[in-house]
């Protein structure tokens, strides 16, 4: 299990040749607000990703959030996770990545 950092270079160019894919379970601490949800959700609808379960708790003044994608590319959590982080309201996202393996072309 490995944690990813968010890059500045995160909107690296695509490889025609297979692309590293992983299982991630991205971590949200935030502002508790009625539009929180919905904002999390976009960066994944925009990218036309489904995330595999996600799973909400309020704790006093803030939600936390995790958002578990059984696979996806690489380059397209580290830019999901750039999103998130722009989120208003968002005080911190990390996210814990699983099974590095070559989808096939």
């Amino acid at each position: 299990m490995s944690i990813v950092e968010l890059s500045s270079n995160a909107a690296g160019a695509f490889d025609s040749e297979a692309l590293p894919v992983v299982s991630a379970i991205i971590h949200v601490l935030a502002d508790a607000s009625p539009g929180l949800l919905p904002r999390l959700l976009e960066p994944f609808a925009r990218r036309d990703v489904t995330p595999d379960r996600v799973q909400a708790r309020r704790e006093a003044e803030a939600m936390r959030v995790e958002i578990a994608l059984d696979s996806v590319e690489e380059d397209m959590l580290a830019r999901i996770l750039g999103n998130l982080g722009q989120v208003i309201g968002v005080r911190s996202v990390r996210a814990s990545e699983t099974v590095a393996r070559e989808r096939a072309a």
